[in-house]
């Protein structure tokens, strides 16, 4: 055998290794890669609902932040139910600095429903809409609302499915640790 030929075999080989590593990574990425506690907050884009020519925000726009991420929708029940201690934990630890960043999983169609929304529920933090379901396969979301509670570093430091009093006392207070350390 020459070694023409080798190398041939050998670059075949690493082909092979190469698409089915691919292959891999899309069949099971969210077995290999899952979005839990102690992982890198995946990349997302939402858009704001403002009136108008909407803006696009995405993670990278709270770098060195600690991030309240809720994932809900308007015809949610469990989500009208823990709004409201969303906001008080927003009134309450956001001059401190936590950022409330709430995205509705929406239809496109949806805008109105939800600027009526945070109008019914007197919201002051940031609200988003992301109605492709992009965020939610990113996310590995398993249902409406889910919850993720990001370090400054962008790791995501709790992770709850459902509804949760996030202005109980052990939610304060981990929030209120996670604002108290350094930014990276």
């Amino acid at each position: 055998m020459t070694s023409r030929t080798q190398w041939g075999i050998v670059g075949g080989v690493v082909t092979v290794i190469a698409i089915a590593l691919y292959a891999a990574t899309r069949t099971f990425g969210a077995d290999l890669f899952p979005v839990a506690p102690g992982s890198k907050a995946p990349a997302f884009h939402a858009a704001t609902i403002a009136p108008g020519a909407a803006r696009t925000k995405n993670i990278t726009d709270y770098r060195g932040q600690v991030v309240l991420l809720n994932l809900w929708a308007t015809w949610c029940g469990p989500c009208k139910q823990e709004m409201p201690g969303i906001q008080a934990l927003h009134d309450t630890l956001g001059p401190q600095g936590l950022r409330v960043v709430a995205i509705s999983v929406d239809d496109p169609q949806f805008g109105d429903a939800i600027r009526a929304f945070v109008a019914e529920h007197k919201l002051t933090f940031e609200v988003l809409h992301e109605g492709t379901g992009t965020i939610e396969r990113d996310y590995q979301t398993s249902g409406i609302p889910e919850t993720f509670l990001i370090g400054k570093d962008g790791v995501i430091r709790k992770r709850v499915i459902g509804a949760a009093a996030w202005n109980s006392d052990a939610n304060m207070a981990l929030v209120r640790g996670l604002l108290a350390e350094d930014a990276p």
